[in-house]
């Protein structure tokens, strides 16, 4: 599964303005409704299912890294959206460590193998400490999208 099949490109930003866990989510998810690929009603709705999602345990995946992610019946098809904090968000990772690099991911309630795979990808991708600088210097969201479709190109 590549990156390209579930991100949606007009849901990137290099520029979050977020200061905590939840305004990331939020910030995120309204990055989803501006691009069309969840309707504007569905959004607190979202944010509930990432809250809760992220009172299981975080989503920080450590080295800068979080990707929140959820199911929801209201969800057609695996979307993403990606976000880049230059500041950093304290969002609870294992390594004690802010996060700057956010990947959303919401899938469809009855789709374990897609969302588990997509899951898998990113993680494997953003290990690589090259791949994480590289976006995190990114200078605008078209710098961004061609650092992760040629990083998943590469990694295929």
């Amino acid at each position: 599964m590549k990156i390209a099949e579930f991100l949606n490109e007009q849901a990137v930003t290099c520029s979050l303005k977020a200061r905590t866990k939840e305004e990331v989510l939020r910030e995120l998810v309204q990055l989803l409704t501006r691009a069309g690929a969840v309707q504007e009603q569905e959004a607190p709705a979202l944010m509930q299912i990432l809250i809760n999602r992220e009172a299981l345990g975080s989503t920080g995946i450590g080295q800068g890294v979080a990707i929140p992610h959820g199911k929801s019946k209201k969800i057609p098809a695996l979307i993403g959206a990606f976000g880049i904090s230059k500041a950093g968000v304290e969002f609870g990772s294992l390594d004690g460590e802010s996060s700057h690099l956010f990947f959303l991911l919401m899938a469809p309630e009855d789709s374990a193998g897609p969302h588990l795979k997509a899951l898998a990808r990113i993680s494997r991708l953003f290990k690589d400490r090259t791949f994480r600088d590289a976006l995190k210097h990114a200078r605008d969201e078209k710098s961004v999208l061609k650092i992760l479709f040629d990083e998943d190109q590469r990694r295929h």
